[in-house]
């Protein structure tokens, strides 16, 4: 009966760790065998991101400035009391909404049959 309760514990002693310790080390990244994490080539800052996808999908910063354009300038005229005017502009400004949205759309498809470029 003794063997049967000695052989539940491992052959090596468990190491004793303190109380709130963490058995690995939080600094670096987990070491995971089979798996090869990709390298961060650089941070770019806002602005260079902004112009990057602005390059690579030039529509959808015209259609959200027209949306924008359409919102503030029929609310400008509903203050004024244009309802005809306002209510035109409120329909452009549905029209650039769905024209941002299929820029995007587009560009995500375009973005996923672009061959993948290893950097």
């Amino acid at each position: 009966m003794a063997a049967a309760a000695t052989s539940a514990v491992p052959d090596q002693p468990l190491k004793a760790q303190a109380a709130g310790q963490v058995p690995f080390d939080l600094s670096q990244p987990p070491d995971i065998e089979g798996f090869t994490p990709l390298t961060k080539i650089r941070d770019e800052s806002f602005k260079e991101k902004f112009l990057r996808k602005t390059k690579e999908n030039p529509f959808v910063p015209i259609g959200c400035l027209g949306t924008a354009g359409a919102l503030l300038y029929g609310l400008r005229a509903f203050h004024q009391g244009k309802t005809r005017q306002s209510q035109m502009l409120m329909r452009g400004r549905i029209f650039a909404q769905g024209f941002t949205v299929v820029a995007i759309i587009v560009g995500i498809f375009a973005t996923a049959l672009k061959p993948k470029q290893s950097r």
